[in-house]
């Protein structure tokens, strides 16, 4: 674990919380000793301190919609945040999130979800330029979105935006405001990681496989504050040794099966039906991340975000628990790490 910088990424872009932790643990030295940040667990049961806590998750939700106009982008603070900002690739499946996505807002439209706590997908990444493939998943994110903001039964309850450009400087408006981390890769993929990390500090859930940091954020935190799903690492090295096949799980969901359809048959591309035709192909005959055959566990794992939200003191219970238990991951930590277990000297004098 390489570690993440708290004076970046909670003390200047996030000044709300950092004000409350200074309050409560009472003084700033969290900023240089991020295991004092251990101090706050007594407080997860004290309901002033999770109220001030909620509020400053709302402040920053207000803070970013104000930047999110800017950028052209109409934002609601009062929704649930759902994120996934990171490098666009196949392996960090942005794909299996648009497929769940485009189920719920199915299930919505069809009558089985008449009750959900409306929330906004919030996307943003980088790509290389000749990848073709992450440029149709970033085509494919913005037609959803699209179709989801012309449901009239969809449309008052989800949203999907992808901001543009983005950057450090657009992590800091949006890591603070999220409520929902999505770190979804397929298990054995991720060398390690520092989203997560940094979800985590600023008070953000995780939604993730047992992959790269996901591992030691989820020990850290706690398995109760975290919202394990999919294949672990052997299971998918079995897949992959025994011939894994994509269209049983195809087959097996309705939801799926219907959400590529539509993908397939033009929905998403003004009747186009070759669009999208190497995104299905993959998906029914390779599909080596494994999208599809973690769809269901996904799926499933979103009915329990969303009951957690509804409790509104449970949420931000386990939030600031995430936050509490985040100091093992600052960059000081790794480095003094460095230092003993790799370069074998000390640190310099000041």
């Amino acid at each position: 674990t390489n570690g993440i910088t708290q004076r970046r990424f909670l003390a200047l872009c996030n000044p709300s919380l950092s004000a409350l932790l200074t309050h409560r643990l009472g003084s700033k030295n969290w900023i240089t000793n991020l295991f004092q940040l251990e101090k706050l667990k007594p407080y997860a049961d004290n309901g002033e301190v999770l109220a001030a806590f909620c509020e400053n998750k709302k402040e920053n939700k207000r803070r970013l919609a104000r930047w999110m106009e800017g950028q052209g982008l109409h934002y609601d603070p009062a929704r649930m945040l759902d994120v996934q900002i990171k490098r666009l690739h196949e392996y960090k499946r942005q794909l299996l999130h648009c497929l769940g996505i485009l189920a719920l807002t199915f299930q919505i439209e069809q009558g089985e979800i008449t009750e959900f706590a409306p929330t906004t997908f919030l996307f943003a990444a980088k790509a290389a330029p000749g990848y073709a493939r992450a440029k149709a998943i970033i085509k494919l994110i913005h037609a959803v979105g699209d179709y989801v903001a012309r449901s009239p039964k969809a449309a008052p309850l989800l949203q999907v935006l992808f901001v543009p450009d983005y950057s450090v400087t657009a992590a800091e408006r949006i890591i603070p405001a999220a409520d929902v981390s999505e770190q979804i890769s397929t298990a054995s993929k991720e060398a390690s990681g520092t989203g997560n990390m940094k979800f985590a500090l600023n008070g953000a859930l995780t939604v993730g496989t047992l992959d790269g940091a996901n591992v030691e954020i989820r020990e850290r935190v706690g398995a109760d504050n975290f919202f394990l799903f999919g294949m672990t690492v052997d299971e998918v090295e079995a897949q992959y040794a025994n011939g894994y096949n994509p269209a049983k799980y195809y087959e097996a969901d309705p939801r799926l099966k219907q959400a590529i359809d539509l993908v397939a048959d033009g929905t998403f591309s003004n009747g186009d039906r070759n669009a999208y035709s190497p995104l299905v192909a993959d998906w029914l005959t390779k599909d080596w991340f494994m999208t599809l055959a973690d769809f269901s566990a996904y799926m499933d794992i979103q009915s329990e975000i969303e009951a957690l939200y509804a409790d509104e003191l449970e949420w931000n219970r386990k939030a600031l628990l995430n936050v509490a238990n985040s100091g093992y991951f600052s960059s000081d930590r790794s480095m003094e790490d460095y230092l003993e277990r790799i370069w074998h000297t000390a640190p310099l004098a000041d």
